[in-house]
């Protein structure tokens, strides 16, 4: 962002492809004249006008705002504009600082494909594929039938996830988002309230051929209150369930932690038989 805007210096002449201020002078039903300061006059009309409408019919005489120049001057001597390729590329340049800064990003999921899940971000195309989503949305339905696959991750259409910036892709003109980075970073934070040998209490969210996913509060604190906004995922392999519990979708029960790596949980309904009859469950 700072980059492109120093690039706005008065001091010399723009060049083709630099995103310049102007004050919007006059307005007519195509085209949208503005004053580009010591330069010469600018204007918006025919293809990048119609793109960047919905945009201009909010703006009036006077307004200031960025456009990105595509010609420094046509046959009628104004320099062209265009407010969407500058919309754009202060979107890549506010993404590649998100990147970098390890930012979370909010989107909301609009669709998805056989690869991942669609969204927009700055009006840009996102993709979070599959392999980049947490095991709070994926592992539940991992392994199992397409169709069940599909079924389930449907049911984040609409619905916003909390991101982080996996990769640009500028040749494709894209955005790649991992929900698992933000995850992992947030869980190796949270882990810290939890050692070895805890006891949880929480919510069963997936059943596997493997095992079986429990969802509890990612702080004994937050448990103790009756639950809270952030929470974490452990697995309970199939060698640790107890065939005597008839697991569920949404039931609740209490598990041990057998152990913590990679980021991951790892709980064993089994072991609680050894747990003495007066510990206090965390989760």
């Amino acid at each position: 962002m700072k980059t492109l805007l120093e690039q706005n210096n008065s001091f010399r002449p723009p060049k083709v492809g630099e995103v310049i201020k102007g004050k919007i002078i006059q307005k007519g039903r195509a085209s949208l004249f503005l004053d580009l300061g010591n330069f010469k006059m600018g204007i918006i009309y025919g293809r990048e006008f119609q793109e960047a409408r919905d945009t201009l019919k909010n703006l009036k005489i006077g307004d200031e705002f960025l456009a990105k120049i595509t010609e420094l001057e046509n046959e009628d001597g104004y320099v062209e504009l265009s407010i969407k390729k500058a919309s754009d590329d202060l979107a890549w340049e506010t993404l590649r600082e998100k990147k970098e800064k390890r930012e979370n990003i909010a989107v909301k999921v609009l669709g998805l494909n056989k690869g991942g899940l669609l969204a927009k971000i700055f009006s840009l195309p996102a993709f979070l594929p599959f392999s980049q989503l947490s095991p709070e949305h994926y592992s539940n339905v991992k392994g199992q039938e397409i169709i069940k696959i599909v079924r389930e991750l449907q049911k984040l259409i609409g619905k916003d996830l909390t991101v982080k910036i996996f990769a640009l892709d500028y040749k494709n003109k894209s955005v790649i988002l991992s929900e698992k980075l933000g995850k992992t970073e947030t869980v190796n934070a949270l882990l810290k309230n939890y050692k070895k040998g805890d006891i949880v209490e929480g919510e069963i969210t997936g059943l596997t051929d493997f095992g079986a996913f429990i969802k509890f509060p990612a702080s004994p604190k937050t448990a103790s209150r009756g639950g809270g906004q952030e929470n974490l995922s452990g697995l309970i392999s199939s060698l640790e369930l107890d065939d005597s519990e008839n697991l569920e979708i949404g039931k609740k029960t209490k598990a041990k932690i057998i152990n913590i790596s990679n980021n991951k949980v790892y709980l064993s309904l089994k072991a609680l038989k050894e747990v003495p009859a007066n510990s206090t469950p965390l989760g």
